[in-house]
C-alpha cells in the first residue's frame, strides 16, 4: 500500500508491487507493507483482506498513523486500514512507526552516543508523538499551536486523553 508517483526512496531495492485493482497480484506476493493510503481505495481494502483470509502472510505497517491533519480537513492513513485488516482477518500485523517503540531502537543504534536523559520528541500530536516518546524512555515536547493542534485547545485534549507531555511549546 503506496503511492507509486511518490517513488521508492529507501526502498527502492525491494522487488515490489503496488497493489491496485489487481485481484492477482495481492495473492502473488509473500509480504504486505503498508506505507501510504493515499490511493487507497474501498475495493481495494477487501481485496487485501479476502486475499489474507484465503493465505495468511506478514503485513508491515511503516505508517501506524490512523489520521493525518491536513488543509482540507483529516485524511485516513495505513495505520486505520490495518487496525480493520487486524479485526477482519486475525492476522498479527507489525507495526513500525510512532507510537511504537521499535522504531525509536532503530533510531538510537545510529547515534553513536546518545543521552537519553538530555533527548526529547518533539512533535505535534499526543497519540504518536508524545506516546512514543514516552514508550522509548525518553522526555517529550507537544507543540501546540502547529499541525494536529493548530486552532485547537491543546489542554483539554491532553485532559480528556491521560496523556501527559513534559513540556508544552506554543511553535516549533
Amino acid at each position: 500500500m503506496a503511492t507509486e508517483t511518490l517513488g521508492r526512496g529507501d526502498i527502492e531495492s525491494f522487488d515490489m508491487i503496488y497493489l491496485t485493482d489487481n485481484a492477482a497480484d495481492y495473492d502473488e506476493v509473500e509480504t504486505f507493507v503498508l506505507l501510504g493510503s493515499a490511493v487507497w481505495t474501498e475495493s481495494r481494502q477487501l481485496l487485501l483482506e479476502d486475499s489474507l483470509k484465503k493465505k495468511p502472510r506478514p503485513v508491515y505497517v511503516g505508517n501506524p498513523d490512523i489520521v493525518a491533519p491536513r488543509e482540507t480537513g483529516f485524511s485516513v492513513e495505513p495505520g486505520h486500514y490495518a487496525h480493520r485488516l487486524a479485526d477482519k482477518t486475525g492476522i498479527k500485523l507489525q507495526f513500525f512507526g510512532k507510537p511504537f517503540k521499535n522504531i525509536f531502537d532503530l533510531a538510537f543504534a545510529r547515534i553513536n552516543s546518545l543521552d537519553l536523559e538530555r533527548t526529547v520528541m518533539v512533535g505535534d500530536t499526543l497519540h504518536t508523538d508524545i506516546l512514543g516518546g514516552q514508550a522509548a524512555g525518553i522526555k517529550t515536547a507537544l507543540i501546540a499551536n502547529y499541525g494536529f493542534f493548530a486552532g485547537n485547545d491543546v489542554h483539554s485534549s491532553i485532559i480528556t486523553s491521560g496523556i501527559q507531555p513534559d513540556f508544552v511549546l506554543s511553535q516549533p
